[in-house]
């Protein structure tokens, strides 16, 4: 594989994926149609455990699993933080002095390893992405290559999540209004992801402030379909089996011809046109100065 295939994979990436888990999916199955190690994987630590997220296999050998862990400081991926940005490889495990004492080593038997770790864009190290063998592997410059252009779009791929989740939390906030009681403004489209989002944050806000009611605006929704009636749906029933009262708002006429069939299936549930009404109606008002 040449400089030239990387970066146009790279350049794909950046055009094609959204967010770092389907970006390390494809990145590992690319990888293992270019290196014939036994196992590829990705692993994110918190400096004290090393946790695999990713894997694929190449060969019939197991000798990892998705969602096991060891500790950090036991692992060739801390080796290969300790590094630096440049591919830590191995190819003989039980001849490197790094590597050969370890138990992780003596576990597999011997084998072979290189592994890149990855940054976010302050520098703090996210984790690594490595490949694992039971056997000795002859690594090339193109292996070594391989690894430091993925480690480095990887990087590129959590910097795009971080500022993704940045604008899904400025574009729905939850403003405290008094005690028990706040408002989630719902601004623009809303996908499945953010759909999610706005309902995990919800129900995480209602329960560290303790809320009563909380307000849910939807003037700013530029458009209401049977998905976001379903997850409104959902958020409202959640909220009410949690204690806390939902109140919906900013209903308006267009909106109301398509929510007929919403509103019979929310019952009693409290909804008015603007959020003076919602305001008035559970007993908080504001004097002009």
């Amino acid at each position: 594989m040449t400089l030239q295939a990387y970066s146009g994979f790279n350049a794909n990436v950046k055009k094609h994926f959204r967010n770092f888990d389907e970006a390390s999916s494809a990145i590992l199955g690319l990888m293992s149609r270019f290196i014939g190690i036994n196992t590829l994987f990705i692993a994110k630590n918190d400096k004290s455990t090393n946790n695999i997220l990713k894997v694929i296999i190449n060969k019939k050998n197991l000798l990892l699993e998705a969602g096991s862990s060891l500790p950090f400081e036991e692992t060739f991926c801390k080796l290969s933080v300790d590094n630096g940005r440049e591919p830590l490889i191995i190819p003989d495990l039980t001849r490197s002095e790094l590597t050969r004492d370890l138990g992780v080593t003596m576990n597999l038997g011997g084998g072979s390893f290189i592994g890149s770790p990855i940054y976010y864009e302050d520098g703090e190290n996210y984790g690594t992405i490595c490949g694992l063998d039971s056997r000795s592997y002859t690594f090339t410059e193109e292996h070594r290559e391989l690894f430091y252009q993925m480690a480095s779009l990887l990087s590129y791929v959590l910097e795009l999540d971080k500022a993704h989740k940045q604008i899904e939390n400025l574009s729905a906030p939850i403003v405290p209004l008094t005690n028990g009681i706040a408002i989630l403004p719902i601004i623009g489209d809303i996908g499945e992801a953010r759909a999610n989002s706005i309902i995990a944050a919800a129900l995480q806000f209602t329960q560290q402030e303790d809320l009563e009611f909380l307000l849910i605006d939807l003037s700013g929704i530029s458009k209401i379909d049977e998905m976001i009636q379903s997850y409104l749906l959902s958020l409202v029933k959640m909220l009410r089996l949690v204690g806390v009262e939902p109140i919906l708002t900013g209903f308006r006429p267009e909106m109301a011809i398509k929510t007929v069939q919403l509103d019979a299936e929310m019952g009693d549930v409290k909804i008015f046109s603007n959020l003076k009404q919602a305001l008035d109606r559970i007993g908080i008002t504001f004097k002009a100065k």
